[in-house]
């Protein structure tokens, strides 16, 4: 993966393929300014206008607080640029990436910072197919940014904003049609679940499908303020509140989506987490047995996927970090279902993207297939212990050097270098790499007990430790 970043140990303003994410306020070109969201936005536009003939852009916002103030900038400057926008609104960015190609639109554009807490927001650039730009339009994007290379028209020739009134049904309609849904099925079930809506879209995303679905719900966090009741990442250390919600309310489930549902977590009926690594590998477990292909995930994602994929008798391939990444994997070994092990989802029978409200839909209907509980299904699979860590980047801080310093002391491991340095041992693994999305650098590493997962995990920590204390 290509990346541009400026900076980054000084600055939270990061530059990449996928977009502009940054810190709201400060000074321009450190961080993400009303200068930053116009100057990305004309780069993006003159980039659409000279790669497709569809002058139209889709465009939605998560519920940060930011979002209107970001949206406003951005949908201003496009039309300042000729080019017709459907402003969605408050959305999440499946359901852009979905209406994108059902608008005829040349692009789209969604304003959010995923999982980064409230301060963060982002600029998420898609095709005209809706999937997140290659690392060569970025690198074009990019470089318009920089030469300000762009041209606004004249009074005569500025764009039209329209609305659309019910973007989540058509979202919705199209998971119901799927041949792996059985609605009927699930409706029997009559699930009841916990929602952490997290304050975000999820709160009026995720209601209707619920009902569509037969579900009884509790929403937690369901008032869209942006104003995140905990770090919005869906992690076991912020889903405390769902695990007790779920047992005070004698729920079969959890469900814990990000600020943009693009990522799914689940509880189990005892308050156990499921784990946001397994949600990936039981809605692939339910996909392989109607559609058989190779599986595909991130090299930091859990092995647990490689094998359940052999007990379908199909294969598993690893693609470096990013959706884009996966998506091009998935593309060239035509897989049928794939993602990210941070509860991504990406069925390709919808659409090429991450879809928490696909994913939930997928995993009812293998619930109710199998008549089993979560903590039951979970028991279902090989058990791994992950453990993730970051060190914030510093200015001291040489990753290349600390890489090859990495390499060198496991040379006789295997090594893969598609995306930073991940070892593969024959009990475990570990990754190390830059984060796409923060100024950090993430550590990561699996095993089958949280023993050997530290000591393979902790060398690394310690030449961090020695190397790069402040």
């Amino acid at each position: 993966m290509i990346r541009f970043v400026k900076n980054i140990v000084d600055l939270t303003l990061i530059k990449s393929i996928s977009g502009i994410r940054g810190t709201i306020g400060g000074k321009a070109g450190d961080n993400l300014t009303p200068i930053d969201v116009v100057e990305m936005t004309s780069a993006f536009a003159q980039w659409v206008i000279e790669n497709s003939d569809k002058k139209k852009i889709v465009v939605g916002r998560d519920g940060r607080i930011s979002g209107q103030m970001v949206s406003s900038l951005a949908v201003n400057t496009l039309i300042s640029m000729g080019l017709d926008v459907i402003d969605v609104g408050l959305s999440t960015t499946p359901t852009i990436e979905m209406l994108v190609p059902n608008q005829n639109a040349g692009a789209g554009i969604i304003f959010t910072a995923s999982h980064n807490p409230k301060q963060w927001n982002a600029l998420k650039l898609l095709n005209e197919k809706g999937e997140f730009i290659s690392a060569a339009d970025g690198a074009k994007v990019l470089e318009y940014a920089r030469n300000r290379s762009f041209d606004y028209v004249q009074i005569d020739e500025l764009g039209s904003v329209s609305t659309l009134d019910d973007p989540f049904k058509f979202h919705i309609d199209q998971i119901f049609k799927l041949p792996y849904i059985n609605q009927q099925l699930i409706q029997a079930k009559k699930f009841k679940v916990a929602v952490d809506c997290i304050n975000s879209t999820g709160s009026i995303a995720l209601p209707p499908l619920l009902e569509r679905l037969g579900c009884e719900f509790v929403l937690i966090n369901g008032e869209l303020t942006g104003e995140f009741a905990h770090n919005p990442e869906p992690i076991p250390i912020n889903l405390i509140q769902l695990a007790e919600a779920v047992k005070e309310h004698k729920c079969d489930m959890g469900i814990a989506v990000d600020p943009d549902v693009d990522r799914l977590v689940f509880v189990c009926e005892d308050g156990s987490m499921f784990s946001e690594e397994y949600t990936l590998v039981a809605v692939a477990d339910y996909v392989l047995r109607y559609k058989k292909g190779p599986t595909v995930s991130n090299l930091s994602s859990t092995r647990a996927l490689s094998d359940v994929s052999k007990t379908h008798g199909q294969s598993y391939y690893a693609a470096a970090v990013g959706e884009v990444n996966v998506v091009n994997k998935m593309k060239e070994v035509n897989s049928p279902i794939g993602g990210e092990g941070n509860g991504g989802v990406i069925l390709p029978d919808l659409h090429y993207g991450r879809d928490a409200l696909v994913g939930i839909a997928l995993m009812l209907n293998l619930l109710a297939e199998d008549e089993i509980t979560m903590s039951e299904l979970k028991k279902k699979y090989p058990q791994y212990v992950i453990i993730k860590t970051k060190f914030e980047l510093t200015p001291k801080m040489d990753v290349d050097e600390l890489i090859a310093t990495v390499k060198q002391a496991n040379i006789n491991e295997t090594l893969n270098e598609i995306d930073g340095l991940k070892i593969d041992f024959e009990d475990g693994w570990v990754h190390l790499r830059k984060s796409n999305t923060e100024p950090i650098i993430r550590v990561i590493a699996e095993a089958e007990t949280k023993e050997k997962a530290e000591s393979l995990i902790n060398p690394i920590l310690d030449t961090i430790n020695q190397n790069y204390a402040e």
